[in-house]
Parts: structure tokens; C-alpha cells; sequence
């Protein structure tokens, strides 16, 4: 590996703006980490710890620079139960089984599994995600009182307004350090960070989760570290899509499931939850200027020094000044592009996009979502290829009738394959199918072609089949019965 591509991976810009744009997403980290370590029950040490080691970690074990993980609500919210009725112990061991598993996931190169999300699947998450990002500000915003309001608007207009004066310094960063500042000095009183939680002033140490090393605790843990490997690796998956598009690069998408699996092991052994990737921090961090593995890399080192060394004066930070950065966040990471789209992209495409926002919206789970826009992409892209099949016939001298196959024969077609054939035709004393323009793709489509030939047979009818691509005859020979010998078609059949 030469010094040129370590530089385009931790360096692509310049020190400066990566180390600030890692600032930025470190001030961010910390009222979201505290936040997700209360749903799940657990101290807000446990979150920060987590935020830092998975930040740290994924900078240098991950498959997409610049991109952020951390603790994750989505996550927090899986480990509620555990925690309830087992204790921390169980979440740490879950935690590090959780790494564990997604480290295979990487081997089994379980990232190329994103060729199958559509690119509706990932706007609809994307402007989901946005939605819930806006939806998540406002118990910070709403009720809140006039001060509240003015110094969100103040906030989005520094945020907005900066980069037409400089961009040498991150708008974001700005905003969250003049307001802090603004707030401290007239004493406003108005709901800070330190509000959220104490935060802890010593740094995490190395140690083995206390429980049992037993089966009986594999048992227990096992379940939910499975949910939590795949939410994670979806979502961590997500992200980098998205972050590969808004910087026109790509990544690995197999290294970056392993790398999240160590940077989980990691987090388990340092008291820490198990985390993915964050969209919102990975926005603000692009948005910011960060394109390299050294703002991930500053991200974590200076969200450990904000909380052990500067934590009091972290602590003063006023939550209007990060509700007016996220909900910057979420209004860059929604693509607005989308709704003038509705009207000239294919219906179905709409409707896929549609139906992933609503689904992730309602249900607040970004899995479920994406779960569902993947089969209601699937339903119709089946939809569409039936459309494209169809068997012409004709009958020719010696009462020889041909049948001439066009299009996909998979299980949504095999059965119209089947149909199209007429068994009882008088006279007839063979029947040629040729599927040279055909191509046979699964077991329901070889079962469809046996029942034909074999019923045909049955009729006194004989059959030759012809024209088979090559993928399609190894197909036959491998699970096809009507050319092995013996074989005879069942009474009854259909």
C-alpha cells in the first residue's frame, strides 16, 4: 500500500478541515449517545464509551472513510429487554457476540447483498431517515419557550448564512460554539447537555463481561445479538451507500461488515453497547468537509477529550444550538429531488419509496422499512417480467405442432408455461419446444418443463425439447427428471 492511497483514504482534503469536521460530529455525538443509553436502560458512560471505541475503531477497520458509526437508537432500542431482565453484563457479552457474527457476515461477503436494494428502496430510506431525524428535535423544540426558538433560528441562520462569508470553519461548529457562549454569558437557563445525563470523567478500561460463561447465557444472549447484527449491518450498509453517492466514491461493503463486527467487539470489552453507522453524523461530517478516515478517526479521540478533560463546559452546551445542526441534517439528507420525481419516474418506483418512508415512519424502525421496499421491489420486478413472456405455436406438416418459448420462466411464469400448452390436441403426433429465446431460472421453472413433457408423453405425444442456453440446460441436467430414464408422468397430475 503506497503513501498516495493512504493519503486519498485519511487525508483526501486537508488536516484542518478533516480535524474540525470531526469536532463537529463529536459535539453532535454526545447528547445522541446519552439519549440512546437511556432507552436502553444503562448508564450514559455506556453510550459515550461505545460512540468512541466504534468511531475509533471503524476508522481504521472500516470499509468507507469519512462515514461515522456510534451508539444507534435503533440498536439501543433492541437491548431494552436484556438489560431489564438480565443486566449490563449481558449487554456487553451480547455486544461482543454481536461483533462476532458480523465479522462473518464480512467473510461470507454478506455486503454484496447490496445489489438487491433498488434505488427507490434507498431514497425512501433516506427520506425517512431525514423525517425522523426533524421528528427526533422536537421534545427539544416544541413548548420549549420563545428563547428556545430564537436561538434555533439564530443557529439555522449562522449554519446557512456563514458559508457565504468563509467556509474555512464548519458553519455547524460555529454555531454550537457561539451559542454556547451566548448562553453561558447571559445565563439563559435553557435546557443544556448536561441536563441529559452526568457525564463521566474517567477514561474506559478493558474488561470481560460478568456472567456466566456458560450455554445457558449463549442462549439468552444469542437472539438478540442476531437481531442486532442484522439491523446493524443494514443500516451500516445504508450509510455507506448514501455516503458513497454524496462524495462520488465507493467503498467495500464486506470490509465494512467486518469492520463493524471488531469495532463492536471492541466497544463490548470497553463497557460499551454495541453501534453501526449513523446517517445524521456521517451528513454532518461530509457536509462539513470530512472525506478521509482522519474526521472518523478525530471524531472518537475528541469525543473521549470532550468528555473526560472538557466535560463541565460540554455540560453548558445548549440544546437549541445541536437542534438547529440535526435538523440542518436532516434537511441536506432529504432528497427533495424525489418529490418532483414522483410524477415522471415508473409508478411502481414511486410507490416502492413511498411505501419504505411510510413503513419506517410509522414503525420508527429503519430494518422493517427497508425490508419492506426490498419485497415490494421484488413483487414488482416479478410483476414486470411476466409481462415480457409469451409462447407462440404452430403446426406444421406431419402433424408436428412447434411451440416457440420467449421471456424469463421462473415461479411467477411457470405455471402461464405450463398453461400454454394443449395436451389433448387431435391428431397430433409431436410437438418441438424450442427455447432458444428462453432462459429458465429456478426449481418451479424445470418442475413446470418436466410436467409438459412427461403430460405430453402420457398423450402418446413424442417431444423434443431444443434450443436450450447453456445455463438453462445445466439447470435440466442437474434437477430436470424428464430427460432421466424412466421417468413417466404421475396420474393425477396436473
Amino acid at each position: 500500500m503506497n503513501f498516495a492511497h493512504l493519503r486519498s483514504e485519511w487525508v483526501p482534503n486537508t488536516v484542518t478541515l478533516e480535524l474540525l469536521a470531526g469536532a463537529v460530529v463529536a459535539l453532535a455525538l454526545i447528547p445522541e449517545a446519552i439519549a440512546f443509553s437511556i432507552i436502553a436502560g444503562v448508564d450514559p458512560k455506556v453510550g459515550l464509551y461505545a460512540s468512541f471505541c466504534i468511531a475509533v475503531v471503524t476508522a481504521f477497520a472500516g470499509g468507507r472513510p469519512a462515514m461515522i458509526s456510534a451508539a444507534t437508537g435503533a440498536m439501543a432500542l433492541l437491548m431494552v429487554e436484556l438489560v431489564k431482565d438480565h443486566g449490563v453484563g449481558y449487554l456487553f457479552a451480547a455486544t461482543i457476540l454481536t461483533g462476532l457474527l458480523q465479522i462473518v457476515a464480512g467473510a461470507l461477503r454478506l455486503g454484496n447483498l447490496m445489489r438487491f436494494v433498488s434505488r427507490s428502496v434507498v431514497t425512501g430510506f433516506v427520506n425517512a431517515l431525514a423525517i425522523l431525524i426533524f421528528l427526533a428535535q422536537m421534545p427539544e423544540l416544541l413548548g420549549q419557550g420563545t428563547t428556545v426558538y430564537v436561538m434555533t433560528a439564530v443557529g439555522l441562520g449562522i449554519i446557512y448564512g456563514l458559508p457565504y462569508l468563509t467556509k474555512a470553519v464548519p458553519s455547524p461548529l460555529v454555531t454550537i460554539v457561539l451559542l454556547t457562549a451566548v448562553s453561558m454569558y447571559l445565563g439563559l437557563g435553557i435546557h443544556r447537555v448536561g441536563d441529559m445525563g452526568a457525564l463521566p470523567s474517567e477514561l474506559p478500561w478493558v474488561a470481560l463481561p460478568q456472567v456466566p460463561f456458560t450455554l445457558d447465557t449463549l442462549w439468552i444472549i444469542l437472539p438478540v445479538s442476531l437481531t442486532l447484527t442484522m439491523v446493524g449491518l443494514l443500516e451500516s450498509l445504508m450509510t455507506a451507500a448514501i455516503v458513497d453517492e454524496m462524495t462520488d466514491t465507493t467503498s467495500n461493503k464486506n470490509r465494512e461488515c467486518a469492520g463493524q463486527g471488531v469495532a463492536n467487539i471492541a466497544s463490548g470489552f470497553l463497557g460499551g453497547m454495541a453501534g453501526c453507522a449513523m446517517i445524521g453524523q456521517s451528513v454532518i461530517n461530509v457536509s462539513s468537509g470530512g472525506r478521509g478516515r482522519l474526521s472518523t478517526l478525530f471524531s472518537g479521540v475528541f469525543l473521549l477529550f470532550l468528555i473526560v478533560v472538557l466535560g463541565p463546559y460540554v455540560a453548558q452546551i445548549p440544546m437549541a444550538s445541536l437542534v438547529a445542526v440535526m435538523i440542518m441534517v436532516s434537511i441536506n439528507t432529504f432528497q427533495w429531488k424525489s418529490l418532483r420525481t414522483l410524477v415522471t419516474h415508473p409508478k411502481a418506483s414511486s410507490v416502492v419509496m413511498l411505501g419504505t418512508v411510510a413503513v419506517v415512519v410509522a414503525t420508527h424502525d429503519l430494518a422493517k422499512g427497508v425490508l419492506f421496499g426490498v419485497i415490494l421491489s421484488g413483487l414488482f420486478f416479478a410483476h414486470k417480467v411476466t409481462k415480457f413472456f409469451a409462447v407462440r405455436s404452430s403446426r406444421g406438416e406431419h402433424d408436428v405442432r412447434t411451440y416457440q418459448v420467449i421471456g424469463q420462466i421462473f415461479f411467477a411464469t411457470a405455471e402461464a408455461f405450463h398453461a400454454a400448452f394443449d395436451f389433448r390436441e387431435e391428431a397430433l403426433k409431436g410437438v418441438v419446444i424450442d427455447l432458444q429465446a428462453a432462459h429458465f431460472w429456478d426449481i418451479s421453472a424445470i418442475n413446470a418443463l418436466d410436467r409438459v413433457v412427461l403430460k405430453l408423453r402420457h398423450h402418446g405425444i413424442t417431444v423434443d425439447v431444443v434450443g436450450m442456453n447453456e445455463a438453462t440446460a445445466t439447470m435440466v441436467e442437474r434437477i430436470g427428471t424428464h430427460d432421466k430414464p424412466g421417468a413417466t408422468f404421475a396420474v393425477g397430475g396436473h
